[in-house]
């Protein structure tokens, strides 16, 4: 009987819930709108096709650092380690500090692989609550350390869902009460290219901190590449988890051109900043809906009643995500992903409409 074998804390999980978005305006899931631009197709089809599928991939993916090296302005005294996705580099950092009685702290409510991944490892889970605008609650989150000494600390930058960017004198403070008791946090800025801050600029002055990037935000959600920057002594541990040729030849391949196009990529993130501009003003006009300020690729709004207006937005051909039974601060939250100028329009309107009927 599998309840005689499974442990029971994973017994209790369900699984990550993708909802089926056939033939619907898809804005539920943070992605970029925007296919690979059309100017490009020819040259990321001869890479694909060149690459050497008879052979297992270069194991540790050094083409792929340096073009991403070169693309996003690495320091050279940080280290690249890459994974499946972000979800894999989350998993390494969470197996690698899971001794026992060990436990991971973030806030809540955050992006929920890290609570699910550490279940997965058999960590402790310790949620902070954010402060009723989304803020952090220092206090909470500095005596919980204190309290704790958790062996590892995962802040989103911006947040997940709530979208908004936290303070960043507060998380230098949390580095620094985490690094008295031994403890690593891990910035997850998967939504960087969206943002006005980022903490690359400072991750090498920090000795107990790493940051951690995707390319899914940037129209490259497919290829699956996620990568974790930081001081060489930490990453040398985490790559001794990394299984064997984890990231594919055909990501390699699509990762290394699309990086040699960097800016083209970019300017897909620059309309996108825009349209959240643009939609942030017309759901600003629309009475009974409460916008939170975003840094991301998304918008997050309050309304009267949650399940009944994503049940209109589906009746419209819409889906986005309900967030209402996540958190009690998320209660009649919708998460709004930002998408192309026509799909935004669609939205704005089955909005007013929902709010009027």
């Amino acid at each position: 009987m599998t309840s005689d074998i499974i442990r029971p804390e994973i017994q209790a999980l369900a699984s990550y819930h993708v909802q089926n978005a056939t033939g619907l305006i898809k804005l539920d899931a943070m992605e970029n709108p925007f296919a690979f631009p059309e100017s490009l197709h020819a040259g990321l089809t001869h890479a694909l096709a060149a690459a050497t599928l008879n052979r297992y991939p270069s194991p540790g993916a050094e083409d792929v650092k340096r073009a991403i090296r070169d693309a996003m302005d690495i320091p050279p005294e940080l280290d690249i380690l890459l994974g499946n996705g972000s979800d894999e580099i989350i998993q390494l950092i969470t197996m690698a500090v899971a001794k026992p009685g060990a436990c991971m702290l973030s806030v809540e409510p955050a992006f929920v692989m890290f609570r699910m991944i550490a279940t997965f490892c058999g960590l402790r889970y310790i949620g902070v609550s954010l402060l009723t605008d989304f803020g952090l609650n220092l206090h909470g989150i500095l005596g919980a350390i204190e309290r704790e000494q958790p062996a590892v600390i995962f802040i989103a930058y911006p947040n997940n869902p709530t979208g908004n960017l936290f303070d960043r004198a507060s998380i230098r403070k949390i580095i620094a009460a985490a690094g008295k008791y031994g403890g690593l946090v891990v910035i997850d800025e998967a939504y960087f290219a969206f943002a006005r801050e980022s903490f690359l600029d400072e991750i090498a002055t920090h000795p107990n901190a790493v940051l951690m990037r995707t390319v899914s935000k940037l129209g490259l959600a497919g290829i699956r590449l996620g990568m974790l920057i930081g001081r060489g002594d930490w990453l040398m541990q985490f790559d001794k988890l990394r299984l064997p040729y984890n990231i594919n030849a055909l990501t390699q391949a699509a990762a290394i051109f699309a990086m040699q196009h960097y800016d083209l990529l970019l300017r897909q993130t620059e309309i996108l900043k825009a349209e959240r501009t643009r939609v942030s003003a017309h759901l600003d006009r629309i009475a009974g809906i409460q916008r939170f300020p975003s840094e991301a690729n998304f918008i997050l709004v309050r309304v009267t009643d949650a399940g009944q207006t994503f049940e209109h937005l589906l009746s419209r051909k819409i889906l986005v995500k309900n967030m209402s039974a996540s958190h009690p601060l998320m209660v009649n939250t919708l998460r709004l992903t930002v998408g192309t100028p026509a799909e935004n329009d669609a939205l704005i309107a089955a909005l007013q409409d929902s709010i009027r009927s």
